[in-house]
């Protein structure tokens, strides 16, 4: 018996149909908190831009039909009272639609305001087809009918406003099946005229196949304890991207909703997810960022198909990233790819120890809360070009990590100078940041110093083992004051700072949870870091992957389909799942049945 390799079904409001390697979906999300009637082919090629209009027709009346969408990993559906339309992805680039019973219109989803902008349509006499031409993306879209009639077009080579599509059913076709499909392909200048490559129930297998294979490889450990592994890596699958433009190498967007950025640092949390099943993808997504760092070292603050912004930065997690990521990495390193790393990260640390040390200064400082990751933490109230301890903290992290490679590279000098930067930085930051009972903020300019009600305050738990036992337990102690029942809050829910759509003054968090629990597991506080990690996996198993989430109620928020809280939970039930295997003892020896 074959086993069913469908996968999870999803709804398209929450999470986008797409195909590994492509740069589209199919969505009605067509701009930031944008949500539109009907499903676009919604592209990611120079921003965020919904292209075309799919809207099933009832087949007799021509109107719009009343549907039910649902969607698997290799076929999305359209199903109304008179029939379904399907839909499947061919090839990154290319979908097939098929219908019976509905008709279907496909129309420009952007009027062209001028001769310049927005979609022009015409009929391409020399691949027997229509086009779409999309001024902002850049690409064509180019319809083939395979099987039944077009209804109608409407616009064709028309400038200005006006409605400009095409409506395909299966009126007229000569063997009277009621049926019709059609081929919608993402094309640059021209190609030969469209060929089927397979059957579209053959298409649908190949999908569902990838998939399945994608989660076998990325989640063999998954069971009945991790139910939501498998819609976690449809989340990352399908937001994977190819090559292409200003992304260098194939790239896990964040989302394939409007947060459709490669972040420097949300590429870590989704490089430790792919790291023991896909170790190239993983390699490939933390150093995307490195691939365009800058004279100075910096990396960018953001990375997509044709915009690098410099802006600001994000923080250096990447020493943390590497520990973790060699441990679970399937393949070691070979001596080159170490000495490019190490080269990368050791320019990326000067940057921090020069351009954003003040003159005598022994710690660095954020110039804008951008800088953390943590945009809006109350943290950064008083004043925004400040001292912090998570950014100590984390650069400690880093430059002993480049001290444990400098030694693997035989340079024993650098290794040194490394590793006394640690201890000095170190030093640094509990002499200066920590008052006994919390670590303070100080502002560059004024050299004031405050508290607040912030979970980033206590993110110098990151440093685990590396921490006196006191400074640890007192931040475990106050880590406690800031879980709900669904997990970490970024503000104390007590604070009067705390909002519950508050983006870091409030809500639930990916990556905060995943550093907080590795923090305190290496520091020896076993049973809050397994705490932490029950309650973000129950969250994310429950209320699926926003962005961040109702820290009160453990709704999501903002984007409903992030990557790196996918690959939270993939690294949390990961770890989790191999916990308890290690803790299982091993069956108990039977007789020998020969009696030897």
């Amino acid at each position: 018996m074959t086993a069913d390799r469908s996968g999870p079904a999803f709804s398209v409001h929450d999470i986008p149909f797409s195909l590994h390697g492509s740069w589209f979906d199919i969505s009605p999300v067509v701009a930031e908190k944008t949500y539109a009637e009907d499903l676009h082919l919604v592209s990611h090629q120079n921003g965020m831009h919904g292209v075309l209009r799919l809207m099933p027709l009832d087949g007799a009346s021509g109107e719009r039909a009343e549907t039910r969408v649902e969607a698997t990993p290799g076929l999305l559906t359209w199903t109304g009272a008179a029939g379904r339309v399907d839909l499947a992805y061919e090839a990154p680039d290319t979908v097939r639609l098929r219908g019976e019973g509905l008709a279907l219109r496909v129309c420009a989803a952007v009027r062209a305001l001028t001769p310049f902008s927005g979609t022009y349509f015409f009929r391409d006499a020399a691949a027997d087809a229509h086009v779409f031409t999309s001024y902002e993306t850049g690409r064509r879209y180019r319809v083939t009918v395979l099987r039944g009639t077009l209804a109608d077009t409407f616009g064709s080579q028309a400038l200005g406003s006006a409605d400009r599509g095409l409506t395909v059913s299966a009126a007229g076709e000569a063997d009277a099946d009621g049926r019709w499909e059609i081929a919608v392909e993402e094309l640059d200048t021209a190609r030969p005229p469209y060929v089927p490559a397979a059957p579209f129930d053959k298409i649908v297998e190949a999908a569902r196949n990838s998939f399945a294979d994608f989660v076998d490889t990325v989640a063999p450990w998954r069971s009945a304890a991790t139910p939501a592994a498998e819609l976690a890596a449809y989340v990352i699958w399908s937001a994977t991207v190819g090559p292409a433009g200003l992304v260098t190498r194939p790239a896990v967007l964040m989302s394939k909703h409007w947060m459709d950025k490669v972040w420097s640092w949300d590429h870590c949390f989704n490089a430790l997810a792919l790291a023991p099943g896909c170790p190239e993808l993983a390699w490939d997504q933390y150093h995307l960022p490195f691939d365009h760092q800058d004279a100075t070292g910096a990396l960018p603050d953001s990375v997509t198909h044709s915009e690098v912004l410099y802006n600001y930065v994000k923080p250096p997690i990447h020493g943390w990233t590497l520990a973790r990521l060699r441990q679970k990495l399937t393949v070691p390193l070979g001596r080159t790819a170490l000495a490019q790393t190490y080269d990368r990260l050791a320019r990326w640390t000067e940057f921090w120890l020069t351009a954003r040390r003040a003159p005598g200064a022994d710690l660095p400082h954020y110039q804008h809360g951008n800088d953390s990751g943590w945009d809006n933490a109350t943290t950064f109230d008083p004043e925004r070009v400040v001292v912090t301890a998570d950014l100590a903290a984390f650069l400690i992290l880093q430059l002993h990590q480049l001290a444990e490679l400098a030694g693997e590279l035989g340079r024993p000098e650098e290794a040194s100078r490394w590793t006394r930067t640690a201890a000095e930085t170190q030093t640094a930051m509990l002499g200066t940041l920590w008052n006994g009972d919390r670590f303070v903020t100080r502002g560059v300019d004024t050299g004031d110093t405050w508290s607040s009600s912030s979970l980033l305050d206590l993110m110098p738990i990151v440093l685990g083992e590396h921490l006196p036992d006191d400074v640890s337990d007192v931040l475990a102690e106050r880590l406690e004051a800031h879980l709900t029942r669904y997990g970490l809050a970024t503000e104390l829910p007590t604070s009067p700072h705390y909002r519950s759509d508050g983006y870091w003054r409030g809500p639930i968090w990916a990556p905060a949870t995943v550093l907080v629990e590795d923090g305190l597991r290496r520091a020896g506080h076993h049973r809050l870091a397994d705490e932490i990690s029950a309650r973000f996996r129950t969250l994310c198993e429950t209320h699926g992957f926003a962005e961040n989430f109702d820290a009160l109620t453990g709704t999501g928020l903002r984007d409903r389909a992030y990557t790196w809280t996918a690959a939270g939970y993939l690294h949390l039930a990961e770890a989790h799942s191999r916990r308890d295997d290690d803790a299982t003892p091993p069956p108990a020896e039977t007789a020998d049945p020969g009696g030897r």
